[in-house]
């Protein structure tokens, strides 16, 4: 006798009856690779929080290491034969993949302690984060070497000590590299400012105070987006910059040279005496600070022309000659542009009057201030002009115009009688104010070259 269908209803009440069932099988246990374990009971044993901070409140023995604060886990895709002796059958082997130590809040303070050489054991992590503390001694060398899959690396704000891993240059999927505001020394591996880092688009070191070395003559050819090695012991010249750079700051440094070379001037060339040909200029790049260097020479009118620029940082270097900037196209507004307090001579350019911060004392600069610059200001569309201590001439506005609120000027210390009393308001209290140069200053001097570093 053939069987007879089930009707519609209960065939699909079969399937819900099926559905719960599997929904009750025991899920298949998960355990977290031995040596990751270890990583982790290392790391609570060399870190602590200082007063104030709970971070490792969580990390007791009575949870599973994957419930610890900071800490994620994904299961392990690779083949290897390091995995637990286990039936990978029965059981999910897990790989710590996030490591965030600390809670990054403001009225945290963060950890203190050392870093295990085991972190370097933890072979599946992708992003590591150490917020700012007190975490000292060295970066253990090995780190690069075991943390492969890296993409992120951040152990800035704390108290580092020791040279920037070798190890971490040439790392495939290393995006960010975050290291500044430590106390590094030593040079910059090569490896992170060429090519070998082929996914590296971040690279901060700034704030270390002992980097030192120098920019190789290759870093043109690597695609770095964003660079801050600022405030450390950096020589050298400045080399052509990647074609891809969006921010790069130097400041506070020891580099020194024309800026020819980066920004394709007339430095070098073949043996006829030609020029070499220029490397691409970075289209992109926003921001810009050379400042406290010992670069001299002119200011290559190209740093100007950079289409994507909004601050140019310059200050407190040997640069000498006349400023050359071509007009700025509709599109271009600077937001800050300093060059003071160099050798700067010749005329304040016109076309600075397109940005919105303008700093140009402490030069050697003689003339009238450009109409233009001054309607800029009275517009408000600049905010700060500083001037001061120059050899300028003149300030080419009424008397009684009004100077806005919000704006900051100060053209003391020229060859000029004031045109009103706001124009000393914007000054910077530091010695007090000074009305007028010295008359023999500017009969002797309006029309002489300056020396680097203007006349204080």
């Amino acid at each position: 006798m053939a069987l007879l269908p089930l009707p519609p209803l209960l065939f699909l009440l079969l399937l819900l009856f099926l559905g719960m069932l599997a929904s009750r099988a025991p899920a298949q246990p998960a355990t977290l690779h031995e040596r990751d374990a270890a990583a982790l009971r290392d790391l609570r044993a060399s870190l602590r929080d200082l007063s104030g901070s709970r971070f490792f409140d969580t990390w007791d023995d009575a949870r599973s290491p994957c419930a610890y604060a900071g800490v994620v886990c994904a299961p392990d895709d690779a083949d290897g034969d390091d995995s637990p002796d286990s039936d990978s059958s029965s059981t999910t082997v897990l790989r710590v993949s996030v490591l965030t130590l600390g809670t990054g809040l403001a009225d945290s303070p963060g950890l203190t302690g050392t870093l295990p050489d085991s972190l370097s054991t933890l072979a599946a992590l992708t992003d590591l984060v150490l917020y700012p503390g007190r975490v000292s001694g060295p970066i253990p060398s090995g780190l690069g070497a075991g943390l492969r899959r890296l993409r992120l690396l951040s152990l800035a704000g704390n108290q580092l000590t020791g040279p920037v891993p070798a190890s971490l240059a040439g790392l495939p999927d290393l995006h960010t590299l975050d290291l500044g505001g430590n106390r590094l020394d030593g040079a910059v591996p090569a490896g992170l400012l060429l090519p070998d880092s082929p996914s590296l688009k971040v690279l901060i070191l700034a704030n270390n105070g002992g980097i030192s070395g120098e920019i190789p003559a290759g870093f043109a050819s690597s695609g770095l987006f964003h660079v801050d090695l600022a405030r450390n012991a950096l020589a050298g010249g400045l080399p052509p910059l990647p074609a891809t750079l969006r921010y790069f700051s130097v400041a506070g440094n020891a580099m020194q040279g024309t800026l020819d070379g980066a920004f394709g001037g007339t430095a070098g060339g073949g043996d006829d005496g030609s020029a070499s040909p220029p490397s691409p200029l970075p289209a992109d790049l926003a921001f810009l600070d050379l400042s406290m260097n010992n670069f001299s020479g002119r200011i290559p009118a190209s740093v100007f022309a950079l289409p994507g620029l909004s601050s140019l940082l310059l200050s407190r270097n040997n640069f000498t000659g006349a400023l050359s900037v071509p007009p700025p196209s509709p599109q271009q507004e600077w937001a800050v542009v300093d060059v003071s307090h160099n050798g700067i001579s010749g005329e304040v350019p016109e076309a600075l009057a397109a940005a919105g911060s303008l700093y140009v004392n402490n030069n050697r600069l003689s003339g009238e201030v450009p109409a233009a610059v001054a309607r800029s200001v009275l517009a408000g569309r600049m905010t700060t002009l500083y001037a001061q201590h120059n050899f300028l001439t003149g300030f080419p506005v009424p008397p009684a115009a009004p100077l806005p609120d919000s704006a900051a000027l100060c053209l003391s210390y020229n060859c000029m009688e004031l045109p009103s009393a706001s124009a000393a308001d914007g000054c910077p209290t530091i010695g007090g104010p000074l009305e007028a140069r010295p008359a023999e200053q500017c009969r002797s001097t309006t029309t002489s070259g300056g020396g680097a570093g203007g006349d204080g």
